[in-house]
């Protein structure tokens, strides 16, 4: 008889683990409320959490100062205590006798016969209370209407020493109670007394201080904040001054507004930079506008002869009527030279189109300044096949654009090359990071001197020679980036032509 194996169930594959979002904490829920308040908001807060604080530690501090000294001018009123049995007090039933009215009477001669004084705030005399050794006979004064709650520890105190405790009244009030013990005639521990003062009166002294401190800190905290908030609408008008003037520039676009100065605060300092980074702004749109405008100015026309020299070959070929052969060279080569305008054009646009300040580390090496002056020199020599070079070129070194400063050196050398008289002569020189180049052309006007670096500006009286008036531009920007100056004026020996000046810093051999 066969059996019927049950099938395998498959195992229920664990249910995953629920998983909670995470609560938001307290301190989160803090963070995302302060991070939602505007900066006065949150000034005014801080200012009054800081008040709070203070007024709170010294609140504090005050209480617990007064309650210390409180307590111990109502420990020190308590006395040394009874360290012997009063006259005409006996525990063996004489002096206490078993009536309670007769005890209080035999306390009331005892609490006379050792003067105890008055208790701190009271105007009744202390509490004093004798027990016998073995607890069983106790004297009150006759005029108490309570008496003190004897402790069992108050009876195992060893003979000779005295405490103080805290202890209870049979009515339920707190009491502050020195334990000593009694001694008879012949110095034998006979009992212990107990000499108690009410601390009521000091606790409705400390709460009444407590409330006093809480009125006195909430009004602060509030004050605190209040005059938070005026502190910090009057420290931050100029915040809001210059947040209105960056809001109207991105409404308008209006780039150099700016907003009164005064002081010389934190705020004072974020506006005087805000007011510069505006001025930065409105004078490179300047030039960028000028930039725009001039380049278009000086691209129309190479672009406007190009367009007149295809238009004449165009109908030319249509009409049927070809051009002469000199003719049609000179044209190809007007255009030639107007493509090559053209090319120097724009790769001088490019080179001004990069920012003022190299980027650390880009292009910037040590090169042989003499080196590249020598390149130089030698392509100078080929624009300018007539004129001689004289030169005086020592080893100097600099850290900068090797490409751009021998661009720079290039510019300077064409410049005198384009302004020097046939067979005249142009001096280089390099001495301790000084480069001079000067030509003996006619030299630059005094009225002109402070436009030589413009870009696009041409002096009037050579806008008839090739140029696009970005040279000297190149010129003046290479050096910056390079940490150096550049200037260009009259010869300094007071001859005829123009000297161009470049420091570098650097040193006479390498690095």
């Amino acid at each position: 008889m066969s059996e019927t194996m049950p099938s395998a169930v498959p195992p229920v594959p664990p249910a995953p683990p629920l998983v909670h979002p995470p609560r938001r904490t307290l301190r989160r829920r803090l963070a995302a409320w302060y991070r939602g308040r505007s900066l006065r908001s949150r000034l005014a807060a801080l200012t009054a959490l800081a008040v709070a604080v203070a007024i709170a530690l010294c609140a504090l501090t005050c209480w617990f100062i007064v309650e210390q000294r409180m307590y111990d001018l109502l420990r020190k009123d308590l006395g040394n205590g009874i360290t012997h049995i009063p006259p005409g007090i006996a525990f063996n039933g004489d002096g206490c006798a078993s009536t309670p009215q007769e005890a209080l009477a035999n306390a009331k001669k005892a609490q006379s016969a050792i003067g105890a004084s008055q208790p701190f705030g009271g105007g009744k005399l202390q509490d004093i209370q004798l027990v016998s050794a073995d607890g069983r006979t106790v004297c009150v004064p006759a005029d108490a209407t309570r008496a003190i709650v004897v402790d069992p520890a108050d009876l195992t105190l060893q003979p000779g020493k005295t405490t103080v405790r805290s202890g209870t009244y049979t009515d339920g009030d707190s009491a502050l109670i020195r334990v000593s013990w009694l001694f008879d005639r012949n110095a034998r521990p006979s009992g212990i007394a107990l000499t108690a003062a009410p601390t009521k009166p000091v606790e409705e002294s400390l709460q009444q201080l407590a409330l006093i401190l809480g009125a006195v800190a909430a009004v602060g905290v509030v004050g605190a904040g209040l005059t938070g908030r005026l502190i910090a609408r009057s420290a931050l008008k100029p915040v809001d001054d210059l947040t209105d003037v960056v809001e109207h520039i991105a409404r308008t676009e209006e780039v150099g507004t700016t907003i009164p100065v005064t002081g010389n605060d934190e705020i004072a300092r974020l506006s005087t930079s805000f007011n510069s980074m505006s001025t930065a702004l409105a004078n490179s749109r300047d030039r960028q506008t000028r930039l725009i405008a001039d380049a278009g100015h000086e691209l129309r026309t190479p672009l406007t002869s190009l367009r007149t020299n295809v238009d004449l070959l165009i109908r030319s070929n249509d009409t049927g009527r070809p051009l002469p052969e000199a003719t049609r060279t000179k044209l190809l080569g007007n255009m030639k030279a107007q493509m090559q305008e053209l090319t120097l054009l724009i790769g001088d646009l490019l080179q001004l189109s990069r920012p003022d300040s190299p980027k650390p580390g880009q292009n910037l090496a040590v090169v042989a300044l003499h080196e590249i002056a020598g390149r130089a020199v030698d392509r100078a020599r080929l624009r300018g096949p007539g004129l001689v070079f004289e030169l005086d070129i020592a080893p100097w070194y600099v850290h900068g654009d090797g490409a751009a400063l021998e661009r720079a050196v290039i510019n300077l050398l064409d410049n005198a090359v384009k302004y020097s008289p046939p067979g005249g002569v142009v001096d280089v020189r390099l001495h301790e990071g000084l480069l001079t180049v000067r030509d003996h052309g006619p030299g630059i006007p005094q009225d002109e001197l402070q436009y030589v670096f413009d870009r696009f500006w041409r002096s009037p009286s050579s806008r008839q020679l090739p140029g696009s008036g970005l040279g000297l531009s190149i010129v003046a920007q290479s050096v910056r980036d390079a940490g150096g100056e550049v200037s260009l004026g009259p010869a300094r020996d007071g001859g005829p032509g123009a000297q161009a000046t470049v420091r570098l810093p650097g040193r006479p051999v390498a690095p």
